[in-house]
């Protein structure tokens, strides 16, 4: 018996040793998450209907533009716009970092910033170029980085949009929030529309990492507001929708957002 028990040890230690590699390449195979995120990236570069929505939404804002010269107030008026997803097109990153099974890091993002050759939203420069036209003021309010301020100037400026300069460029500081920034730009000008992908992006009521219920009924309060003032692009790829999803618990591994997305959607039973 003690002969056989010999012979059986090395095929014990090969199975444990199959077992060790499937938990690694367990590890590192896709998942629900970054699965969701190739294929958001490829509705975002290759769906009609994302161009649709994007077209509709600046229809709209132009709209109001033409609305909104007419009664200017007492001061000049300002469009005020986020840039990445509203702006500006960042899906070949998303893409990239989701094929690999990659989550976003700062480092990975500024490589991609400092390249500046992120194309545009679809009707976004039409309609900014339109609204400076109309003698309106852009000031581009993102939460970008001051050490990527150089690489944002020149992706606005290479397709030539107003206002993209110093200036009129507020970077994030010390908070995400943009309500001060906001503020900021209402000292010397009437905000006459917000533009953006990322409900923080329009009003102050989504600071602070509300919860999916706060969100929903904040977003039923300004129901009003949008299409109105708050002019939003979607972004199925990131955002605050994410971070309450994960009750913005950053330290998740993707199996465990695996676990929650799987627990949270909806589905036929």
């Amino acid at each position: 018996m003690k002969k056989s028990y010999r012979y059986l040890l090395p095929v014990f230690l090969l199975l444990s040793a199959c077992s060790s590699t499937k938990k690694v390449a367990d590890s590192n195979a896709a998942s629900i998450t970054n699965n969701g995120k190739v294929w958001a990236s490829i509705w975002q570069q290759r769906a009609a209907e994302y161009k649709a929505l994007c077209f509709q939404a600046y229809n709209i804002a132009k709209l109001r533009v033409d609305e909104g010269v007419k009664n200017p107030g007492n001061k000049p008026l300002a469009i005020v716009t986020d840039i990445d997803e509203t702006l500006l097109d960042n899906s070949p990153y998303d893409a990239k970092r989701a094929l690999h099974n990659q989550d976003y890091t700062d480092a990975t993002w500024k490589e991609w910033t400092d390249k500046a050759v992120a194309d545009t939203v679809p009707g976004a420069p039409e309609f900014f170029k339109y609204a400076a036209s109309k003698g309106i003021t852009i000031f581009y309010i993102t939460n970008r980085n001051e050490n990527e301020r150089a690489s944002t100037l020149k992706n606005l400026q290479l397709y030539g949009l107003p206002n993209a300069d110093d200036e009129h460029l507020q970077l994030k500081t010390t908070t995400s929030s943009k309500e001060a920034r906001r503020l900021n730009v209402l000292k010397t000008h009437n905000i006459l529309l917000l533009c953006g992908d990322n409900l923080p992006d329009f009003d102050m009521l989504y600071d602070n990492h509300p919860s999916e219920e706060s969100r929903v009924a904040v977003t039923q309060k300004l129901e009003k507001e949008f299409g109105s003032r708050y002019i939003v692009i979607p972004n199925p790829s990131y955002g605050d929708f994410e971070g309450a999803l994960f009750q913005f618990n950053y330290k998740l591994n993707n199996a465990q957002k695996d676990s929650i997305i799987k627990a949270k959607v909806k589905t036929d039973r």
